[in-house]
């Protein structure tokens, strides 16, 4: 394949327009940081933008729809890093594969991943590290059409400017497999964790509300146990993750919690997105 990876998903889930989106996704950021909202109805128990967790934000859990959409909400889990941006050099980025099944945790092969505001290149040394795990393997068709992770991108360029990434699909498996792999690519400060995840999906605007109320409980309970498949199309990468930070010491905290009827959709058939983070 190509060194590079070219973007999927850019001029549908985002703007393919260099300049454009990234005005769009520093508006993002700012509204985040600002605790800025359109509607009353979201941001359930979600306070100053910063977690107030007693250290810097290890992982966030970042919704994945079209900017319209969910574009808000990865504003607020992106804008909790504040000051601590800046020592981040490498990104761990996990999501569900929506297009291709297989079991395991796939990586791509390529050196770099493009979005309209360049390209951002991969941490193959990070790569070599894992790839001697049995649940851990290369499969480049996992990532064609993949959005779940290219959405996150602009983000980190943004933000980080020069990093290096690891991008991981999660195909079937389980806590203790994604466990094992987030623990060790930890790192110190330098290393940020993130997973790509939307909450409920299609369901009514309140039924949505109240089911994904009971979701950010358990995330920020850390109990990936009372997630169920139907919660987040991300559950498997969630419980991976919270199991990790159990085991660290971290603690959750809800900063955004708004659907698809709050930003740019009708209420009828909702999708919800969730902002967290852990330190």
């Amino acid at each position: 394949m190509s060194q590079t990876r070219p973007p999927a998903v850019a001029g549908l889930f985002y703007r393919s327009d260099p300049d454009g989106l990234r005005n769009e996704v520093q508006a993002f950021i700012a509204a985040g940081a600002a605790g800025a909202h359109s509607t009353g109805a979201g941001r359930s128990g979600a306070g100053a933008a910063r977690p107030d967790v007693g250290t810097a934000p290890k992982a966030l859990i970042v919704p994945h729809a079209g900017y319209p959409y969910s574009g808000p909400i990865a504003g607020s889990a992106y804008a909790s890093l504040g000051a601590e941006a800046a020592a981040v050099r490498r990104v761990v980025l996990l999501g569900p594969a929506h297009h291709y099944g297989f079991h395991g945790i796939a990586y791509s092969e390529a050196e770099a991943f493009a979005t309209p505001l360049g390209p951002v290149l991969l941490d193959r040394a990070a790569l070599a590290a894992i790839a001697d795990l049995p649940q851990v393997w290369p499969l480049e068709v996992a990532f064609d059409g993949e959005h779940c992770l290219e959405v996150q991108l602009p983000f980190l360029q943004v933000l980080f400017g020069d990093f290096r990434l690891v991008p991981l699909l999660v195909g079937t498996s389980n806590a203790a497999s994604i466990a094992a792999v987030l623990e060790r690519l930890w790192g110190g400060p330098e290393t940020l964790i993130v997973i790509s995840s939307d909450l409920s999906h299609y369901l009514p605007y309140e039924t949505a509300r109240a089911l994904d109320a009971r979701t950010s409980a358990a995330i920020c309970a850390l109990r990936p146990e009372a997630i169920a498949a139907d919660q987040a199309c991300g559950r498997l990468p969630i419980a991976g993750l919270l199991r990790t930070a159990a085991a660290h010491g971290l603690r959750g905290r809800l900063l955004d919690l708004r659907n698809s009827g709050d930003t740019a959709g009708p209420r009828d058939r909702v999708v919800g997105y969730g902002a967290y983070a852990f330190g």
